[in-house]
Parts: C-alpha cells; sequence; structure tokens
C-alpha cells in the first residue's frame, strides 16, 4: 500500500515513515527540508522528494507521482510568534492544499494533525477531563489555526464525501523536541545535559505523552479503512512541571530545577486533563508508563552526550 507523507522529515513525521515501513507499507515523503532525516538505510521503500506544502503545484505533482491510497499531513507551524502571513500560509493554505490534492486523486484516507491547543485553557471545563464533542476556546494564533484545520476536515468530507480524520496530540514529548511547548521536554533534557535550569510556576499544568506513543496512534489510525469518529484526542498525563522535576530528581538527584513561585501556573495552564476513551476503545492503544518515558529521554540525551546510563 502506497502512503504519501507531507512534512515527513520532521519530529513526529520521520519516526512515522519508519513505523510504515517496518510495516510493510511503501511511502513517499514530501518535506520542504528532505535532508532533515536520512532514510537511506531503507533503500527503495521510501521515496524523499522536495515539495513546499503551501504550493499546489508542489503538492499535486508529489502526490500523482506516487498515487497514495493513504495521505497524511504533517507539516505545520508550531508556536504563536510568527508573521500572520507566513503561518496562514503553512498551517491553512498547506492544509487545503493537501485536501485538495487528496481529493483529485481519490485517496482513500486522508489525516492531519489538529492539536489539544483547540480546547484553550481548563478552566473552560472546570476539574474534568475534555471530550471531543465539547465547545473548543483555543484563544492564540496556533490554537485558532487548528481549529480552522478541524473545519476545513468537516467541509471537505461534507461536500465531498471524503475520509478525513485529524489526531489531536497532547503535549508531544521526546529528547529532539524542541518547538512549540517545550518546558515539560527541557525540565528533562537540561537536566540530563548537566544544565542548571529554571520555570515561573511550579505547578504549571501540562499534559505529555511520549513522542512513540503518538506516532503509533497515527500508523493505527491512518491504515484504519474507515474510523468511527473524525477527530480523536490522544489524551496523556496530567501532571505539574514540579511532578516532573520530583521524577527527574528521582533519576538524577544532582539535577537542578527551580521555580520562582509554587503555585499560580495551574490556573492559567492550557487544557491538561483529556478523554481519550473513543482512541482508546476503537484502536487499543495503550501507552508506556510515564516514569518510563522520563528516564528513556534522559538516557537518550546521556547517551548523546557520552554520559553513562541513569536508573
Amino acid at each position: 500500500m502506497s502512503v504519501f507523507v507531507i512534512g515527513g522529515t520532521g519530529f513526529i513525521g520521520h519516526r512515522l515513515v519508519r513505523l510504515l515501513v517496518a510495516r510493510g507499507q511503501r511511502v513517499t515523503c514530501m518535506d520542504i527540508n528532505p535532508g532533515a532525516h536520512s532514510f537511506a538505510d531503507l533503500g527503495d521503500k521510501v521515496a524523499v522528494v522536495r515539495g513546499d506544502v503551501t504550493q499546489f503545484d508542489d503538492v499535486m505533482a508529489a502526490m500523482t507521482k506516487a498515487a497514495p491510497e493513504r495521505v497524511i499531513n504533517l507539516s505545520y507551524m508550531l508556536g504563536s510568534d510568527h508573521p500572520p502571513h507566513v503561518a496562514m500560509k503553512l498551517n491553512i493554505l498547506g492544509m487545503d492544499n493537501c485536501f485538495e490534492a487528496a481529493r483529485l486523486l481519490g485517496a482513500k484516507h486522508t489525516m492531519y494533525a489538529s492539536s489539544l491547543a483547540v480546547n484553550g485553557k481548563q478552566t473552560h471545563y472546570g476539574d474534568r477531563p475534555v471530550t471531543e464533542a465539547d465547545d473548543v476556546h483555543g484563544e492564540y494564533q496556533y490554537a485558532k489555526h487548528k481549529i480552522v484545520n478541524e473545519w476545513q476536515a468537516q467541509d471537505y468530507t461534507e461536500k465531498f464525501g471524503m475520509l478525513i480524520t485529524g489526531i489531536r496530540p497532547a503535549n508531544v514529548t521526546g529528547p529532539d523536541k524542541v518547538r512549540g511547548s517545550v518546558d515539560h521536554v527541557n525540565v528533562i533534557t537540561e537536566s540530563a545535559r548537566g544544565n542548571a535550569i529554571r520555570f515561573p510556576f511550579k505547578d504549571a499544568m501540562r499534559c505529555p505523552i511520549h513522542v512513540d506513543d503518538v506516532t503509533e496512534v497515527f500508523a493505527r489510525v491512518l491504515m484504519a479503512d474507515k474510523p468511527q469518529h473524525r477527530i480523536y484526542n490522544t489524551g496523556g498525563v496530567a501532571i505539574s512541571l514540579g511532578e516532573i522535576a520530583d521524577i527527574v530528581q528521582g533519576y538524577l538527584p544532582d539535577a537542578k530545577i527551580g521555580f520562582d513561585k509554587e503555585t499560580g501556573g495551574k490556573a492559567i495552564s492550557g487544557n491538561h486533563m483529556i478523554d481519550n476513551t473513543r482512541l482508546v476503545q476503537e484502536f487499543g492503544v495503550q501507552y508506556r508508563p510515564y516514569r518510563e518515558r522520563v528516564l528513556q529521554i534522559v538516557n537518550d540525551i546521556r547517551r548523546g552526550n557520552g554520559l553513562p546510563p541513569a536508573g
């Protein structure tokens, strides 16, 4: 089966490409920076092409040549400090280009990455997990763009009968996560490097999920012939930065992690209580314990720096 991955050399993308190949799929990876990750060891199982998702001709040409049955777009601009025109071109026009090319070529299943950011602050929902059926309250650039992406998918589905599925990843974490929300990552990675680090609020809440778990979610849903829902929460672990620091210091007792204030962060934290029942029930996903993932990240970093493993 042929799969077309837009943004295939990125943080999640290169892992997804490798996972799909390991499961017998033929993959075409399109990225504006094709050299960001090498698939040379996979031989002809992966075709890598340079392409700009904001340019419809690039998308259409590459997708036509690949003739994929399944398409996934993982190309987007994390964060909200970008010039509006630049961010809109990638996050919104780029998504439209993906959907339109998939429509014209008759792709069997198209997927895209949304985000927990669409939900906005946890205070909109109170002290309960947020479901996919809840209203969204995202307030900033990236969140608003993801809200529009979900509407774009719905519009294409309703008007053309396409099968389009979105995944709302929580706070994705991993040793090479450097964009978007990274405080929950840096508390681990900087400590593993032996660097001191400090944060404003000890009780600031996050919902981390390891990039390997997110990759598994994308792979399972992408290969499904007919998912029951148009959108799925990945869920994750509701945890404060202070609690993450405690886990890290359990493995690295000398880690220097500081906070300016004990409290004040929870009240302004984004959505961190997330219900992923529909994903678990339909696709049977199970995540490794978060403590194990923290240790995995610690040792990924230490290995890269020539340090002995912790734990």
